[in-house]
């Protein structure tokens, strides 16, 4: 017959066994690692261009001329390159630029194959927009009455560039170009192009 002592241990280790068994197992517990704090990411911002035009740029030009006297009065296109360098004083910039034409201005026999442009461009500064004025030396070759000429005269006029960003601009101008005598041909010439420019600047 088992003794008062005996039950007594027995109830007190069945007690201690129910109270393991039932206590959290914190001994090898894994457990899973806390995420990365979401750090938020800045969306971009845009730039304004600064309105500094000192530098050198290259670009192209796409247009429009008018011929009179030689030309008798054709128009057609004008397409180029050209390449130039501007130093801006403050308010005021100059600079100068190369541009080398092809055109398509012909009828009656007469026709403006190409125009190599040498430019002085002065003009005020308005912060991203450079109004300016031109004045400088132009190399034509035509064909006239079937015989090829030429010779070197003068354009003037106005332009206007405007900096999209720091980098590309974007701009037109409208020239003058007359050649009186033209390389002894007894004829005058005289056209106005107008073209729009695109340009990137270093």
């Amino acid at each position: 017959m088992t003794s008062f002592t005996q039950k007594t241990t027995l109830l007190a280790s069945a007690a201690a066994l129910t109270a393991a068994l039932s206590a959290p197992a914190v001994a090898g517990t894994i457990e899973a690692p806390a995420p990365d704090p979401v750090v938020p990411t800045a969306a971009p911002v845009y730039t304004a261009p600064s309105g500094e035009w000192t530098g050198a740029y290259v670009g192209g030009t796409l247009g429009y001329g008018w011929g009179a006297d030689v030309a008798d009065g054709a128009d057609d296109a004008t397409y180029g390159v050209f390449g130039g360098y501007n130093y801006d004083f403050g308010n005021f910039v100059l600079g100068g630029e190369l541009e080398y034409l092809e055109s398509d201005l012909a009828t009656g026999g007469a026709s403006v194959d190409d125009m190599t442009r040498l430019k002085l461009r002065a003009g005020y500064d308005l912060g991203k927009a450079l109004v300016y004025g031109v004045v400088g030396a132009n190399y034509a070759n035509a064909t006239i009455g079937g015989t090829d000429y030429s010779d070197t005269g003068v354009t003037y006029g106005l332009g206007m560039d405007y900096a999209v960003t720091d980098q590309w601009t974007a701009g037109f101008e409208v020239l003058q170009n007359d050649f009186s005598e033209f390389d002894n041909s007894g004829s005058d010439l005289s056209a106005v192009t107008v073209g729009a420019r695109a340009s990137f600047r270093f």
